[in-house]
């Protein structure tokens, strides 16, 4: 079967090097080849194992009626979108791990994909190398699944590692992880939550089938953990991780939002370190389910969508029943309503927060200043703790982190 792939910077050239490299494995569980004929990409790449592929012309992939799937590895919605849709007009099945795309126009792709007897997949948009999509889709189709929450981008696991296990400042350890790699050049998306915000959106949408886009969800990144909050975390047995987080709430709305939170060290996702993903699927027959992995880099991220790439030659002439509704703007609550509790450290006098807050848990650290107050307040609406605490006149906030 013939295939092209566009766009051969680290994930398109991946998935060029495992189809070449595991091309006869492939072959054996297929039954036939994934022969890529085209990539697609305004570079040149002289000496390449692919060369002779290249191409500069996307309608050459369009209008070869030979080539029956399409990887898209470009990244951003443009032109993305637009050499998608017009590839699932023509029936031919695209893969993807452009979780922007998907997140952002996931429904009318995959709707488009359903008019044109076309499959569009996406594992690896969500956990680079580590399976979610199909488990959820298909090994978990027979659950209520009542949430879904995890580390989802591997620069903010690595960032807080270093910060948690070598009491390294945030800066710091951003700038290590831009020297290994780690971390793009610019990694806006990354520490300010931008990636987890559209993993977390194809995961809600997945499980709750309604389309949850990113102007929906409340994020906010790990641009301002101080290396002191994960002093605190430490000594009370926590970790500070960066989680999208999604749950189904009883009055049939959802609760989905991005945001660094306390966990506790007893908790599998705490335990997740370095640049590993980890997430956690919560379904009422099965209880939770752990997947955990690399969420990035070359080859597993090519390892997903060449998988995906099999399904859609297994799936060749019956497309797979995929997919989610439209979207709902009412279906997720704002997160200002949501029952949380808070780790909240700031500067002030001890009794007129206790006056104020009533019973909760004051926290200790050797060292600290005499005036640092800091507590882990009650389970309750956020604009509710918002207003107590902003009542509180003499007490400084430098920090306030959601506790899971």
């Amino acid at each position: 079967m013939k295939a092209a792939i566009m766009g051969y910077g680290v994930v398109g050239g991946g998935v060029g090097e495992v189809l070449i490299k595991n091309a006869d494995i492939i072959e054996k569980k297929l039954g036939e080849k994934i022969e890529i004929k085209y990539v697609l990409d305004l570079r040149d790449f002289p000496g390449d194992i692919l060369e002779d592929k290249l191409t500069k012309n996307f309608e050459d992939i369009l209008g070869d009626d030979e080539v029956k799937i399409v990887c898209e590895a470009m990244g951003g919605t443009k032109p993305a979108y637009d050499f998608t849709k017009r590839l699932l007009e023509k029936g031919k099945h695209v893969v993807t791990s452009n979780k922007e795309l998907v997140a952002t126009y996931g429904y009318e792709l995959l709707n488009t994909a359903k008019e044109h007897n076309a499959n569009y997949l996406f594992e690896a948009a969500v956990g680079g190398g580590v399976p979610i999509i199909r488990p959820i889709w298909q090994c978990l189709a027979g659950n209520n699944i009542k949430s879904v929450y995890g580390i989802l981008n591997g620069t903010t696991n690595f960032i807080l590692t270093k910060m948690y296990n070598e009491d390294m400042p945030f800066k710091e350890a951003l700038a290590l992880a831009q020297k290994l790699g780690y971390a793009e050049k610019d990694p806006t998306a990354d520490i300010e939550g931008a990636d987890v915000c559209r993993k977390t959106c194809i995961l809600a949408s997945l499980c709750f089938g309604t389309h949850i886009a990113p102007e929906q969800v409340a994020t906010e990144g790990i641009q301002n953990i101080n290396i002191r909050d994960v002093a605190y975390a430490k000594a009370n047995n926590c970790e500070i991780k960066l989680l999208g987080y999604s749950e189904k709430l009883d009055n049939g709305k959802i609760d989905a939002i991005v945001s660094p939170f306390f966990v506790s060290k007893a908790s599998q996702i705490a335990n997740v370190s370095d640049v590993f993903n980890g997430i956690v699927v919560n379904g009422d027959m099965v209880d939770e389910v752990f997947f955990y992995g690399r969420g990035a880099g070359k080859l597993p991220t090519a390892s997903a969508c060449v998988g995906d790439m099999i399904d859609c030659a297994m799936h060749d002439e019956k497309r797979k029943n995929f997919g989610w509704g439209e979207r709902d703007k009412d279906f997720v609550q704002d997160c200002k309503e949501r029952n949380t509790a808070y780790y909240v450290r700031g500067e002030g006098n001890i009794n007129e927060v206790k006056a104020v807050m009533g019973d909760v848990n004051f926290l200790a650290l050797q060292g600290a200043p005499l005036n640092e107050v800091v507590f882990i307040t009650a389970k309750e609406k956020e604009k509710e703790l918002d207003e107590k605490l902003a009542s509180i006149k003499s007490y400084e906030i430098k920090a306030k982190i959601r506790v899971l």
